[in-house]
């Protein structure tokens, strides 16, 4: 079977949090939106606890959950994260055509023992394991107007310095410009490489790493045939003008990136992690206990995430 007839398969996230309030609320709308066929992987008996309908399809896992909304446990972990190996292994062993996760909390998983720095990560390991290969995952924050991605993530501003390099820069954008053809179907994709510091360092005035780090890393691009250009000040960057030139902005900073993405698509924005062997999006947005089990969490970006996933696997 191809990709695109695949169901796509969603983890269950933290249980305590909103991930299934928002796919109650996306399934209930999903002839009206057309919405891809899916699965979830959870607890079936917790999801009827929840008011998760009969008529979702629910693979069990072995693990049982007991959760109360907005009240995070690490005594969840192992469901969790047996939700997210079955999830990537129906997607490695053509069971379903990607994975869609639905947010989870770091907390109580460090308090349970998880080693990874984050989801990300964890996905990236499970794909070794069925590639034998070490893989550089990528994320990217795709809306409708804009797309993303940040060279660094989650680390303190004072490390980015420390931690951008020329062949990190190279990496995400040849990541980010084969995924862009693979995925999105985007042939010849344009690249629209931030500076670090203002002004894109206004010619080694406000700082010398975008001559001494960035352009290098773009001069490799362009002689490797990437579309790409900058190092651009990242204060002109986005408004409608300047995101109509490009396909994707490579940005050095967490912030750099999500700041503009989220501004305009706070509630349809996708997080997609290229680089995988697999396809991964996830609604752009975390656990949100403080409103988990009021359904009132808004199912835009999951529906989004679902969305996209699908037409990416369609292009597979």
């Amino acid at each position: 079977m191809k990709n695109n007839i695949l169901p796509l398969a969603v983890t269950m996230g933290d249980p305590s949090g909103i991930g299934l309030d928002v796919l109650v609320s996306a399934w209930k709308k999903r002839h009206q939106l057309g919405l891809p066929e899916f699965y979830l992987l959870a607890d079936p008996a917790f999801c009827a606890l929840r008011g998760v309908p009969d008529d979702i399809p629910v693979k069990a896992l072995n693990a049982k959950v007991s959760a109360t909304a907005g009240i995070p446990n690490s005594t969840n972990s192992a469901a969790i994260l047996e939700s997210i190996d079955r999830a990537v292994d129906d997607a490695m062993t053509g069971t379903a055509g990607g994975v869609v996760t639905l947010p989870i909390a770091k907390k109580p998983l460090y308090e349970a023992g998880f080693l990874h720095p984050g989801h990300t990560e964890y996905l990236a390991a499970l794909a070794k394991k069925y590639t034998g290969k070490t893989v550089r995952p990528v994320m990217m924050i795709a809306g409708p107007e804009l797309r993303t991605v940040p060279v660094t993530i989650h680390i303190p501003l004072k490390e980015v310095v420390t931690q951008l390099t020329t062949a990190l820069i190279i990496e995400t954008a040849e990541i980010t410009a084969r995924e862009l053809t693979l995925r999105f179907g985007i042939q010849n994709p344009r690249l629209a490489i931030a500076g670090l510091n203002p002004h894109a360092g206004e010619g080694g005035a406000l700082g010398l790493e975008d001559e001494a780090l960035i352009s290098p890393a773009i001069a490799v691009l362009k002689a490797n045939g990437i579309n790409a250009w900058g190092p651009l000040p990242a204060d002109t960057m986005f408004h409608a003008r300047a995101r109509a030139t490009y396909d994707a902005a490579i940005c050095m900073y967490h912030d750099q990136a999500l700041v503009p993405a989220k501004t305009l698509a706070f509630d349809e924005g996708v997080n997609v992690t290229l680089g995988l062997p697999f396809i991964r999006t996830s609604p752009d947005h975390g656990t949100a206990f403080d409103i988990a089990g009021k359904n009132i969490a808004r199912p835009d970006s999951f529906i989004a995430a679902l969305k996209m996933a699908a037409e990416m696997a369609a292009r597979t």
